[in-house]
């Protein structure tokens, strides 16, 4: 009889037929008296939503006391009523820490039985081992099941401590819950999409976990390994995408590949978060597209969705998007932030930040929203505001650099550059690798003028860029502003290749040609200033910093054309200086005439030097038109110069 109630109510619940459900369960109840019937009646009233009847049943059965798993479900009755504090005192503010065991319990295990062979270094490194040993012994003492609810009752307290904004609560109750079960999934999901742990640090959780645990009651002796393995890789998959690109994309090509899981949305979602990092926005967009005909509502692919298409200018995709959410899930934070998102990108900041904040109350924990929020007072220039909501985002997702790098920004706009540093600081001690953190450290240094550090911060940007594949065309502003920073410390042939690179690049806009014009002043190359100045006033016609350089390169062109050439006066003075020379070297050369027998009078001479009469000497004085040996068409610039 206890079979046939218990495979009646199994029955009614895969139908979800609860009425009979809770009708065979009391039945079966009564006639075995069994704490795990009573805990399986008690679940199915927390099926329906019936959590005080639930919670009722399980005070009077006292089983909260005696069973974990009874103890779990009540505590998770009070969380689903929104007493955090009534579930904390079921659970207790401590976790079971002694069930705890890591990655190296098997080597652990090996090196104490080398120490029982030798006495003396038994002695030694008891002192440091002996409660890592007493831990795993009282593990393997305790059920398997007893253990995992004790893990799903860490997830609880670290959700409570998260309802309460006890953040860094939250985060030891959650890793603890997936040290003690590595299953736990639930645990380790609230450590990833909410960020509570840096990129380094979510490595190095992971290397820390014992999946080989995995294999002594979940898997066939078979393949204990090839299940670790797997579960491990799924887990990588979750990581960050800014660090250790290799073993994720190892992971993503064995999943894909060995296990057949290529066109799963979380493995088609993890690939389009690593390429919106790498900022290859259209390929994201693809993958995510991809999820979503598959599954419409896939609300955990929709933020990286929503930001693609964001990026690419894609607002009737947005509109019609958040139409068809707002119609079919008006209870979703995820649908506000895609209404919020098509506002925000048509440029209706007001209702934009309306529907962002309504995001933010529906889920306090959604970083999206609050980002979106933000970013609504930083496009209007409302910087205090916007430092506002960034410091709350900072607050509630300590693990991600972003809100960090964003206060930065904002504090570079307001010129508060000491401040902005250290946010800025802060990001690249959390996150190394993201390109965009090294440009907004290499401005600051730009502003303080240290162009040394500019150089090497914009640099550095550049190549993390190209390690990680990201799109040429993103870092455009890095490759200008690594321009400006040659061009301030007069290195002008690099700052020259720099800004025609950007332009080849695309990045075709007035302020490079005009920049490009500028280092070609500092050149002297006048022409090549005029022509690219001339480009970009084509693209901006009112632009006064080209309009003002492009004066200065004409003067320089003008002035640099007329010392080429000498004045025309100076030209006539050349001109007569080089024919009284030639006259000179004549009256020298030719053969002299005997002198006419003075007459007693002064002869009087004429300004040719001529006796006055002396008419057969005149024309020989002045050599003919015809036998002149000068030509100003022959005098060459070094002359003149």
């Amino acid at each position: 009889m206890e079979k046939f109630l218990r495979d009646w109510r199994q029955d009614a619940l895969n139908k979800h037929q609860y009425e009979s459900a809770v009708f065979v369960g009391d039945k079966l109840l009564a006639l075995t008296n069994n704490d795990k019937d009573a805990f399986w009646l008690a679940q199915v009233h927390f099926s329906t939503g019936n959590y005080t009847r639930a919670l009722g049943f399980l005070s009077r059965q006292d089983l909260i006391a005696r069973n974990p798993s009874c103890k779990y479900l009540a505590a998770h009755c009070y969380v689903k009523q929104s007493r955090y504090e009534e579930a904390l005192g079921i659970l207790g503010d401590k976790n079971p820490v002694h069930l705890i065991t890591s990655s190296d319990k098997s080597r652990r295990k090996l090196q104490h039985m080398d120490t029982a062979r030798n006495g003396v270094t038994r002695a030694v490194r008891s002192l440091h081992r002996s409660e890592r040993v007493d831990r795993s012994e009282e593990r393997d003492k305790e059920d398997m099941s007893n253990i995992r609810f004790e893990a799903a009752m860490c997830y609880l307290r670290g959700l409570c401590y998260a309802k309460q904004n006890a953040f860094d609560r939250a985060k030891e109750c959650y890793k603890d819950a997936v040290r003690i079960d590595v299953l736990c999934f639930e645990a380790f999901d609230q450590l990833m999409k909410n960020s509570l742990m840096s990129p380094t640090e979510e490595w190095t959780f992971l290397d820390s976990l014992d999946f080989d645990s995995i294999s002594a009651s979940d898997s066939p002796a078979s393949t204990p390994q090839e299940a670790a393995h797997f579960t491990k890789m799924l887990y990588t998959t979750r990581l960050s995408k800014y660090s250790r690109p290799e073993d994720f994309n190892v992971a993503i090509e064995t999943l894909s590949t060995h296990y057949n899981l290529s066109s799963n949305p979380s493995i088609l979602l993890a690939k389009a978060e690593l390429l919106f990092t790498n900022c290859r926005f259209k390929d994201a967009l693809a993958l995510t597209t991809q999820v979503i005909e598959t599954d419409s509502y896939n609300f955990s692919a929709m933020p990286v969705h929503l930001a693609a298409l964001f990026q690419l200018k894609a607002t009737n995709s947005l509109f019609l998007l958040s139409h068809e959410l707002a119609d079919t899930h008006p209870e979703e934070a995820c649908t506000w932030l895609a209404v919020g998102t098509y506002y925000l990108g048509i440029g209706r900041i007001a209702e934009a930040r309306s529907y962002f904040s309504k995001a933010s109350v529906m889920d306090p924990h959604f970083g999206p929203a609050w980002i979106g929020f933000a970013h609504t007072f930083a496009a209007e220039g409302e910087h205090d505001q916007a430092i506002s909501a960034y410091s709350t985002a900072a607050r509630l997702f300590q693990g991600t650099h972003l809100p960090q790098l964003f206060l930065g920004m904002q504090n570079l706009s307001l010129g508060n550059l000491s401040l902005a540093k250290e946010y800025l600081n802060t990001a690249y001690s959390m996150c190394e690798n993201d390109p965009l953190v090294l440009n907004e450290l290499g401005v600051a240094y730009y502003n303080e003028e240290a162009w040394e550090e500019a150089i090497r911060t914009f640099e550095l940007a550049l190549s993390i860029a190209q390690d990680i594949d990201a799109a040429p065309p993103s870092w455009l502003d890095t490759r200008t502003n690594l321009g400006h920073a040659y061009r301030r410390r007069r290195r002008y042939k690099e700052a020259l290749r720099e800004f025609n690179q950007v332009l080849r690049l695309g990045g075709k806009d007035a302020a490079t040609f005009a920049a490009k014009g500028l280092v070609l002043l500092d050149l002297e190359e006048y022409y090549e200033a005029t022509v690219a100045l001339h480009q970009a006033l084509a693209i901006s016609p009112q632009d006064p910093m080209a309009t003002e350089l492009l004066q200065r390169a004409l003067e320089g062109f003008e002035s640099r054309s007329v010392m080429s050439q000498p004045e025309e006066h100076e030209l006539d003075n050349l001109i007569a200086g080089r024919m009284a020379a030639a006259n000179a070297r004549r009256e020298r050369t030719r053969p002299r005439r005997a002198a006419p027998p003075s007459q007693g009078s002064a002869s009087v001479r004429d300004d040719t030097g001529l006796d006055e009469g002396d008419d057969r000497d005149l024309d020989d004085s002045v050599p003919a038109a015809d036998s002149m040996q000068w030509d100003s068409t022959q005098v060459d610039d070094s002359e003149l110069g």
